[in-house]
């Protein structure tokens, strides 16, 4: 059993460790409020753009001989998967739901004869990665939304996404990302950035999708490969913004809520080593008092 200095010792850092948790989930939680409300302010216009797509994809011949961030290049060899992470750790199982979803994803690809590139946004990412998948890693973007995640980041990297695809460097991009739900549940999910992928919506849903909704026929001037020219690259951005806020809040999240059971059980701690403490000094002023008794009947 340890001495009392020991345990003194142990109780001192175990409550400095408890402030800092306690510090640091307060500080996750006055982000998360921010990020929640930028993450769920963004779903609508997301879900809009894909629904504005779909529309001018159900006018006649609107699909045919397309944009090429629409028909693909014309092979699925090489995809290309970015892995959206942070640069910080402390934030429970956050990052590494996103390594190994990105794992099997390699290994379903590779099963297949693709040849799987990663694109990191985060550190935490690449660091998990590297070992076994390093030489698949064709770069690392760090520092996205390090106070709050902006439309201009999203658009740089929507932009590099595009001279990629343009430089033939990769055929198919998906995005890998954890979507908010609330503090305590972040799912991982996967979306295909490029070529575009728009759901067909179920029968007898999704009629204002319709390029005939209500009974009205919409004619688009432009023509609709005009107007897709403009709109794809513009659905790209901000489904990579989505993407990037939906990830900021759940890291938020995670954060907050991996720190509050940090700070739970560094209280449960001290209390177990305060009891031991306490027990160990009353042993010990028990065993003095024998002592002295004893010394004293001797004389």
């Amino acid at each position: 059993m340890a001495n009392l200095k020991e345990l003194k010792n142990r109780i001192s850092s175990v409550n400095s460790t408890r402030k800092i948790t306690s510090a640091m989930k307060m500080v996750a939680a006055s982000r998360l409020r921010r990020a929640q409300d930028a993450a769920e302010q963004a779903r609508p216009f997301s879900e809009r753009m894909e629904r504005m797509i779909a529309s001018v994809l159900a006018t006649p011949g609107a699909g045919e001989g397309g944009p090429k961030l629409l028909a693909g290049s014309g092979s699925d060899n090489v995809h290309l998967l970015i892995v959206v992470t942070s640069d910080r750790g402390l934030c429970g199982g956050f990052n590494a739901n996103i390594s190994r979803e990105t794992r099997n994803r390699i290994r379903a690809l590779e099963a297949d004869g693709k040849t799987v590139k990663l694109l990191c946004i985060g550190r935490k990412g690449r660091d998990q990665l590297r070992r076994e998948h390093g030489d698949k890693i064709v770069d690392t973007i760090q520092d996205i939304g390090r106070t709050v995640v902006t439309i201009d980041e999203a658009g740089d990297i929507a932009k590099r996404l595009v001279e990629m695809f343009d430089a033939g460097e990769f055929d198919v991009c998906t995005v890998i990302y954890n979507r908010f739900v609330s503090a305590m549940t972040q799912i991982v999910t996967v979306q295909q950035l490029i070529p575009v992928s728009i759901e067909a919506p179920a029968e007898g849903e999704g009629e204002e999708t319709a390029a005939t909704a209500g009974g009205a026929i919409y004619e688009f001037e432009p023509v609709g490969e005009d107007i897709l020219g403009e709109l794809l690259p513009t659905n790209l951005r901000v489904q990579v913004f989505h993407a990037l806020l939906e990830s900021g809040a759940s890291e938020h999240g995670a954060r907050m809520s991996a720190m509050d059971n940090a700070t739970r059980n560094a209280g449960d701690m001290i209390d177990d080593l305060t009891l031991t403490y306490n027990r160990s000094r009353q042993a010990k002023i028990t065993s003095e008092l024998i002592e002295i008794i004893s010394g004293a009947e001797a004389v």
